[in-house]
């Protein structure tokens, strides 16, 4: 089976696109399936084990070294940083279809990196309110809690659901429309089977 993300021969290319929510199955090996788990396993440990079980362990910490509350984010950009890397990579050396699911990821990864920047961003005029300005503590935490962590939480209880789903679909040899028109298959492959849409695809 070969990569061809591009492959000009795809019958994608010619005929009328897939829909970009509708998920495909395809003929694929039990390797490959393997393989693709591994982007929604490492998307789903930062999630749950990064940013509700650890930020949840040094929540008792903040109170005296508001500091540690800065390490889930961190260790979250590296894994996502990590992914994004490992994605581009997959373009040129994985086939087709773990390829594709490192894309998925990777689209995700883009989003959560901006929502993780954003949590920074309100932190640290948090801290130059409280440090420069004068702001007291509680008004800067509300701030920080409101602008910045509650959405984060929101993003990754969202994410935790559709990458849950991603899982499933990658151990099902399947693939959402969107990236099987953006990143054709080899010639010769097509999908075998169109399955009900999901909201979370």
């Amino acid at each position: 089976m070969g990569t061809g993300p591009t492959c000009p021969l795809s019958p994608f290319r010619s005929g009328a696109a897939p829909n970009p929510v509708t998920p495909m199955r395809f003929h694929v090996s039990p390797a490959e399936i393997k393989q693709a788990n591994i982007p929604h396993e490492i998307f789903l440990t930062n999630l749950i084990a990064n940013h509700i079980l650890l930020t949840v362990g040094l929540g008792g910490l903040a109170g005296s070294f508001p500091w540690v509350m800065a390490l889930p984010p961190l260790i979250s950009l590296s894994l996502l940083s990590y992914t994004l890397w490992r994605a581009r990579r997959s373009l040129r050396r994985d086939t087709w279809y773990p390829m594709c699911h490192w894309q998925v990821c990777a689209r995700r990864s883009r989003f959560f990196i901006g929502m993780l920047l954003l949590l920074l961003l309100v932190a640290f005029l948090g801290w130059m309110g409280y440090s420069q300005l004068g702001w007291r503590k509680e008004a800067v935490w509300a701030i920080v809690v409101g602008m910045g962590i509650l959405p984060v939480m929101v993003t990754v209880l969202v994410l935790i659901l559709f990458e849950s789903e991603a899982l499933y679909h990658a151990n099902q040899a399947k693939l959402p429309g969107w990236v099987v028109e953006r990143h054709p298959p080899p010639p010769g492959m097509t999908p075998i089977e169109e399955v009900k849409p999901h909201y979370y695809d």
